[in-house]
C-alpha cells in the first residue's frame, strides 16, 4: 500500500465511525457521531505495534450495530412519510430495503440505505410461472410498467419535497430519489419501483425469488433485478462460513475506498465486489474462523487468480445467477487496481506477523503461509 498506513488507518476509522460524511446527515445526528467517534472499536486496540494488521482486522468488521439500527430506523420513517403522503396523488406503496446495509457488508457507518418503494397496485408476471398457468392473476390492466413507476416517482418526489423542507430531496438520480440532511439522521435513496412474479417465485412462493422491476427516468426505460435472492445467496454462504464471506467483502471494499489510485479502483463496482468474492474458496475463507488473517490471504489470492485467468474469471456469474461478473474492461481496470492494493497489504501484514519474511525477497505463497498460520491476540 504505497500511501502512509496512518493515513488509511485514519480513513478507516472516520468512514467507520461517519465522521466523513457530517454534512449528510442531521445536525443532532452529526453530533451523536462526534460523541460516539471518541470511543474506540475493539479492533484499534488490537495489534497495537503492528498497523498494517490492525487495518485488515478493522476492515473486516461490521459496522457498529448502532450505526446500522440508526440507517434501518431512518429508512423506516421515510417509508411511513411516503405511505401516508401518496394517497393524496392517487397512489399506495409497500417497501422493502435492499443492498449493501440489509446484507450487512457496508463499510460506512453514515452509509446510503436503499428503500425499494413499491406500487402497491401493479405488478407484472412471467406467463410461464404455475400461477399465471392457474388463473391467479385475474385483473388484465392497460396500465404500462415505465407508465406505472413514473407515476409512483412524481408522486414520490412531491411527498418528499413537503415532508423533508430542510432536507436535501435530489430528483435529479436515473433511479432514485436522493435525501440527506435537514433532519434526517441518515441518507437514504428512494426507489420506485413494482414486483415482477417470475417463473420461480410463481413455484416457490419465497421472496427471494421474486424480482423488482425498476424505471431508468432519464430513458424511460425499465429493468429487472432480484436484489432479494444476491442477498440470500450470500448471506447463506456466509452463514456456513461463519462470516468469513462478509468479511471479505468488507475488507475487499475498504481496500477500494482507500487505494491511491480511487479513480480506478471505482471502476469496480462494491456490488461487483460481493458478486466476486460468493466464489472464492469456501474452506480458505471458512479457515478464518481460527485464523483471521487467513481472509486476507484468501481475498488476495483470489483477486490475483481473477485478473491473471481471465478466460475463467469473466464467466463467473452475480450470485443470483442474471449476468456475467466482470462483464466490461473497466471493470477488469479497477479489478487489477484493488488486486495490486491487495497484494501490498497482504505481504505488509504477513512481514508483519513473520519478521524473516522483511528479509530477501519471498513470494505470495510464503506471505499466505504466514497469514493462515497467525493467531492476533485479543483485545486487552
Amino acid at each position: 500500500m504505497a500511501r502512509n498506513i496512518n493515513d488509511r488507518l485514519s480513513q478507516l476509522d472516520a468512514r467507520r465511525k461517519g465522521t466523513d460524511r457530517l454534512n449528510r446527515v442531521s445536525a443532532s445526528a452529526a453530533n451523536d457521531v462526534l460523541a460516539k467517534s471518541l470511543i474506540a472499536e475493539s479492533w484499534q486496540k488490537r495489534a497495537t505495534t503492528k498497523p498494517n494488521t490492525r487495518y485488515a482486522l478493522g476492515a473486516m468488521q461490521s459496522v457498529d450495530q448502532r450505526y446500522t439500527e440508526i440507517s434501518l430506523e431512518t429508512a423506516e420513517r421515510v417509508g411511513k412519510q411516503l405511505e401516508s403522503g401518496l394517497p393524496a396523488y392517487g397512489a399506495s406503496a409497500t417497501f422493502k430495503l435492499q443492498g449493501s446495509v440489509p446484507l450487512d457488508v457496508h463499510i460506512r457507518g453514515v452509509s446510503d440505505v436503499d428503500l425499494l418503494t413499491l406500487d402497491a397496485s401493479f405488478r407484472t408476471y412471467d406467463r410461464n410461472g404455475a400461477w399465471s398457468s392457474a388463473g391467479i392473476y385475474q385483473n388484465p390492466t392497460t396500465r404500462t410498467s415505465a407508465g406505472a413507476i413514473a407515476e409512483l416517482r412524481n408522486a414520490a418526489e412531491k411527498v418528499l419535497k413537503s415532508a423533508y423542507p430542510v432536507a436535501d430531496v435530489d430528483c435529479n438520480g436515473a433511479k432514485c430519489i436522493a435525501l440527506s440532511g435537514g433532519s434526517l439522521a441518515r441518507p437514504v435513496d428512494v426507489v420506485p419501483s413494482h414486483w415482477h412474479d417470475t417463473v420461480e417465485y410463481q413455484g416457490s412462493g419465497q421472496e427471494h425469488d421474486r424480482a423488482v422491476t425498476i424505471l431508468n427516468k432519464r430513458s424511460g426505460t425499465t429493468l429487472d433485478n432480484l436484489p432479494f435472492l444476491h442477498i440470500h445467496r450470500v448471506h447463506s454462504r456466509d452463514t456456513v462460513l461463519s462470516g468469513g464471506l462478509k468479511k471479505a467483502i468488507r475488507l475487499t471494499k475498504s481496500v477500494k475506498s482507500d487505494a491511491e489510485n480511487q479513480t480506478e479502483a471505482a471502476k469496480l463496482p462494491s456490488f461487483d465486489i460481493a458478486a466476486l468474492l460468493y466464489h472464492a474458496d469456501q474452506s480458505a475463507l471458512l479457515l478464518g474462523r481460527t485464523y483471521e488473517l487467513a481472509i486476507l490471504a484468501e481475498a488476495q489470492r483470489f483477486l490475483d487468480w481473477c485478473y491473471r485467468n481471465q478466460s475463467q474469471s469473466t464467466l463467473l456469474l452475480t450470485p443470483d445467477g442474471t449476468r456475467r461478473i466482470l462483464d466490461t474492461p473497466a471493470k477488469i481496470e479497477g479489478l487489477l487496481i484493488i488486486s495490486m492494493e491487495m497484494d501490498a497489504l497482504a505481504a505488509s501484514v504477513a512481514k508483519e506477523q513473520v519478521a524473516q519474511l522483511q528479509f530477501g525477497q519471498p513470494n505470495f505463497s510464503a506471505f499466505r503461509d504466514a497469514l493462515t498460520s497467525s493467531v492476533v491476540p485479543a483485545a486487552a
